[in-house]
């Protein structure tokens, strides 16, 4: 009698609901849902209680969360950012310490220092091919670097600017470079491997044609007018182009993952303003189904017992794991060229972090006789190893000093609106510190209790008097071009304030400051926007304007686990506070009931003063608020 495909199925999907919950309630350890997943996988697998057979429907669904784990891995590498090398920095002296050549050089070092590695563990008869192991060894998670980046709040400061530089180019490098040496492992030294360079050609043609399609006029209405209800355009088109480029590269003798990873990237930069809402549904769909049956899958092939029966194999665990540090590590103190010792090391940890592309080399290494069960089995250890350790390493050594919640706000200038802004922020009850060469605004403004000190704004120790250490944000209105550029890098590269704006008219200048991160008013724009505002939302106009009739307008970030993952409908906010918007990354959302509220939103509030104060420590400390 045929056996039913739905039984382990049901099995499988039943522990993929169930494990998120049990690894939410050992919050002390901090165990990524992955790892429990493989875990999970492990104990009704080969190596546990053997409740799942061989299933060719379960090999292709975890084949496939295999190739949509690496199609999301595409979608999060930031190629801006590595065109851009990074934000700040643009000034460095040395050129090798800018985000991205660091990368490289500590990629490099990792490469050779994993070669010398797995030259040895050869001598132990461990390996049988020392440069595939060095790959596999040479890997990072993005995946968890990055996530662990934010909820630090350090993605959009220079130190993280730097890891996720280097993360990624680990990510991508190692992936191609892995391509590459199966290849030739499988079919030798042929002139087919160069068809690999084919797909790569292929990806600079296809964003380039992309973004030539997307400017066509009506195409974006269109797409939009197709993004919802049945429809869901761009979820299909995505998916669409993920199985286009995995049977191209399965064509030209690629790895399928190398495909899957391109064309991740190739939506990435193509999504555009729908990239926020687009990337839920796809992370909904591989993370709610595909992916954890590829991760419980992985447990259940798990074979343990090759581990015990190697006489090596305790040994090659344990030599791995050291071995996956030190390549990390060591390399990582090249960042003392811009970071201190500390932070260096911190750094090195959490890149140290493996998940998916070292599992997923591993399995290919596998099918193609590249290595054993036994070192499979290790890899998969490391893995699980690397990426619950480093993340709480990594909290452990970070400098707490940099997670301190940072207040008030430096305002540089010495015209009228530079006065009038220090007026109004002080009116709010705002700390602000007006750093100025000119004594008159001095003078006139310490009337109205607003701290003034004199000193020229591109001296690091005038800025440093004026709290740029501890600061919550930085105007800068000089007239002076290089005297902008010059202040908006000291603050973002030097002191790490958070937010920075500029006033600025010169386009070429404008453009340069957006690339660091820095925030941009134009005058004449910004003059315009406020008229149109005055005529179209008259009293929306006067609200933010005058704020008058204890009216306030106030901003806060979500920091409060508890109230994350959580419908807006649910939440409770002290006395008449109410959230108008919210910003997630890059894109503005007018929220409704169902909204869920993520871990960093940028939510904005509007009620009474103390109503909005109250709601905006709730949502940031989780503190209990007395009504």
């Amino acid at each position: 009698m045929k056996s039913d495909p739905f039984l382990p199925l049901l099995l499988i999907t039943a522990l993929a609901a169930i494990v998120p919950v049990l690894a939410s309630r050992w919050k002390r350890i901090q165990i990524p849902i992955v790892v429990a997943e493989i875990l999970a996988g492990v104990i009704i697998g080969r190596s546990g209680f053997d409740l799942i057979g061989h299933s060719e429907v379960l090999d292709f669904l975890a084949e496939f969360g295999f190739i949509f784990l690496m199609f999301l891995s595409g979608l999060e590498v930031d190629f801006g950012l590595l065109l851009a090398g990074g934000r700040g920095s643009g000034q460095a002296k040395r050129r090798w310490a800018q985000p991205l050549p660091m990368a490289l050089s500590m990629l490099a070092l990792s490469i050779l220092l994993a070669g010398l590695g797995a030259l040895g563990l050869r001598s132990l008869g461990a390996v049988e091919n020392p440069l595939l192991m060095a790959l596999i060894l040479s890997t990072t998670s993005l995946g968890v670097v990055l996530p662990v980046l934010k909820e630090r709040g350090l993605h959009g400061t220079r130190f993280g600017q730097y890891l996720l530089v280097a993360a990624s180019v680990a990510d991508f490098v190692t992936l191609f470079l892995l391509t590459v040496v199966i290849a030739a492992f499988s079919r030798g030294l042929t002139l087919d491997l160069l068809l690999v360079l084919v797909l790569l050609a292929a990806f600079a043609i296809a964003t380039r044609w992309g973004k030539w399609l997307v400017r066509i006029p009506g195409m974006s209405r269109l797409v939009e007018e197709l993004s919802h209800a049945t429809a869901q355009i761009r979820v299909r088109g995505a998916f669409a182009l993920m199985v286009a480029w995995v049977v191209l590269a399965g064509a030209l003798g690629a790895e399928v993952i190398l495909g899957a990873f391109l064309a991740g990237a190739v939506v990435g930069l193509l999504a555009g303003n729908g990239e926020s809402e687009l990337r839920e549904k796809l992370d909904a769909i591989g993370f709610g189904f595909f992916i954890p049956i590829f991760f419980i899958w992985v447990g259940v092939g798990f074979n343990l017992r090759a581990l015990f029966e190697s006489p090596t194999a305790l040994l090659l665990v344990a030599l791995l794991v050291v071995i996956a540090y030190v390549v990390k590590v060591v390399p990582s103190f090249l960042l003392r060229a811009e970071f201190s010792g500390r932070k260096a090391l911190a750094g090195g940890i959490l890149l140290s972090s493996r998940l998916s592309l070292i599992i997923a080399a591993a399995a290919i290494a596998l099918e193609i006789g590249a290595i054993s069960d036994a070192v499979n089995a290790a890899v998969v250890l490391v893995a699980i190893v690397t990426c619950t350790l480093s993340p709480m390493v990594f909290n452990r050594l970070f400098p707490q000093e940099e997670t301190v919640k940072r207040q008030g706000v430096i305002v540089i200038g010495n015209d009228q609106m530079s006065e009038l802004l220090a007026r109004r922020l002080r009116a709010d009850g705002e700390q602000v510190v007006v750093l100025t060469e000119s004594d008159r605004p001095v003078r006139e403004l310490k009337r109205a209790d607003v701290r003034c000190l004199g000193g020229s704004p591109v001296d690091p120790q005038s800025l440093e008097r004026a709290g740029a250490a501890t600061a919550a944000g930085l105007v800068a209105l000089c007239r002076d071009p290089e005297c902008l550029l010059r202040v908006c890098e000291m603050a973002r590269d030097r002191f790490g304030i958070p937010l920075v704006v500029a006033r600025v008219d010169d386009l070429e200048l404008l453009n340069r400051l957006r690339a660091w991160g820095v925030r941009v008013v134009q005058p004449a724009i910004a003059t315009a926007i406020a008229l149109e505002g005055a005529l179209r939302f008259p009293t929306i106009f006067d609200v933010l304007v005058d704020q008058g009739d204890g009216v306030e307008v106030g901003e806060a970030v979500l920091r409060n686990r508890e109230l994350a993952a959580m419908p807006l409908g649910r939440i409770q906010l002290p006395g008449n506070a109410l959230i108008l918007s919210l910003r997630r990354d890059e894109t503005i959302m007018v929220p409704d009931g169902s909204t869920v509220l993520k871990l960093g939103d940028r939510v904005a509030l509007i009620g009474s003063r103390e109503a909005v104060e109250r709601a905006a420590a709730l949502l940031e400390t989780g503190l209990p608020v007395s009504f």
